[in-house]
């Protein structure tokens, strides 16, 4: 299944801004405290856009850490690079596309991550193998991804604002169904961990912000919605309707983040 896609950084960076500001938990607390990822062993980051699961990793493990970056969005990389500079860190940043053989020999990292990106792998049980195939023997894999019930309230806005179904979300659709059934076909254990974070508006404008970013950054999957940017702009604004009268009734929106968080171990 190919899924043409790739993240736009702007849109992909504020959504991220808007869950450090309206979330009610740390997602990456919480992350860290499940894989307490040790010092002195070698990690790998698939697509790791602009760097932000290394830089974490690097301050968890004091700098002990030989940690490597990889993604295929160049953009996003030269943030990833940017930011390392200024730190003037150790970790690694290259290029890397998961629907290809990874640039690495066999057993080589303690611990692999690939957060909310997996699910646009072409060939998911390809991707799983060779993610298994550059881990050391009990090494782990741990990959994030949004559960069917991930930002109920999303969808039902933009449903009832354009009277429209909502399109397969490659995330949604695939994580919880084919990315762990092939993961626990290629690993010798799995350990499946839900993360809940509400995310609180008290006013329209941030729900608005956020719901614009993921329309635009995910523009490809919704093309039965809009085509161009007049039909964007005027799907924002049906949605805004709908979202502002939900507001006046219930006093605030709350958008709860449902994540899988699945540890594989070799």
């Amino acid at each position: 299944m190919e899924i043409n896609y790739q993240e736009t950084t702007s849109d992909l960076l504020k959504r991220i801004d808007i869950h450090k500001q309206y979330g009610g938990r740390d997602i990456d607390r919480w992350m860290l405290d499940l894989l307490n990822p040790r010092n002195g062993s070698r990690i790998l980051d698939v697509g790791c856009g602009a760097g932000k699961q290394c830089f974490l990793y690097h301050q968890y493990t004091g700098g002990t850490a030989d940690i490597t970056g990889g993604d295929v969005n160049t953009e996003l990389l030269a943030k990833a690079h940017s930011e390392n500079a200024k730190i003037s860190s150790p970790v690694k940043f290259i290029e890397l596309d998961f629907n290809k053989r990874f640039p690495f020999e066999d057993d080589l990292f303690d611990l692999e991550s690939c957060c909310f990106a997996i699910y646009y792998a072409s060939d998911i049980p390809a991707t799983i193998r060779e993610m298994q195939r550059v881990l050391k023997p009990g090494g782990r894999l741990f990959s994030t991804g949004p559960m069917p019930e991930n930002k109920q309230l999303f969808y039902d806005v933009i449903k009832e604002a354009t009277g429209k179904a909502i399109p397969p979300m490659p995330g949604s659709s695939r994580y919880s169904t084919q990315i762990l059934t092939a993961m626990k076909k290629t690993f010798s254990s799995v350990e499946v961990h839900i993360f809940e974070n509400p995310l609180t508006f008290p006013e329209v404008e941030p729900f608005i912000e956020y719901t614009r970013a993921s329309l635009a950054e995910d523009r490809k999957l919704w093309t039965s919605l809009f085509q161009g940017t007049e039909d964007f702009n005027k799907v924002i604004k049906a949605i805004e309707i709908v979202a502002t009268q939900r507001l006046k009734k219930e006093g605030s929106l709350v958008m709860t983040k449902v994540v899988g968080g699945f540890v594989a171990t070799k």
